[in-house]
């Protein structure tokens, strides 16, 4: 148990990076493509542009994780660990397939890791969403 703690933790600390970077990527975005612009098509590709950078830095900590369990050996093609990746971090959990004993419990903690960063791209959106609104109709 400790042992997946341990791995997990350095994955999950970089994935709150990658997060972190996305959502300011997106205020970026936001200020320099949406903010001074008032038209609907300017809405339309700046929301556009936000949930394109937030589900980009998603399969980042998809791909992140599942580079994990390659390395470890859970997986023998980067493709089936990023699959079971993809499952744990959407909360899926189809249990098609199943790691090792050993490294099992780094499902669930990649799950928690994916709730929260899910999430938070949710709400950075929502965030972006609500300025806008409120900046087209006073």
């Amino acid at each position: 148990m400790i042992s997946a703690l341990v791995v997990g933790l350095p994955i999950i600390l970089i994935n709150m990076l990658l997060q972190s970077l996305a959502t300011m990527w997106c205020i970026r975005f936001y200020k320099k493509r949406v903010r001074d612009h008032e038209s609907f098509t300017a809405g339309v590709l700046g929301l556009f542009g936000i949930t394109t950078i937030v589900i980009l830095g998603n399969l980042l900590q998809i791909v992140a994780w599942g580079s994990l369990f390659l390395f470890l050996g859970e997986f023998d093609t980067l493709h089936e660990a990023i699959y079971h990746s993809g499952v744990n971090f959407a909360t899926l959990g189809y249990g098609d397939i199943v790691m090792s004993e050993k490294w099992k419990l780094l499902g669930p903690i990649e799950a928690v890791n994916g709730a929260l960063m899910i999430g938070l791209s949710g709400a950075s959106t929502l965030a972006v969403l609500q300025q806008y609104v409120q900046k087209n109709n006073p």
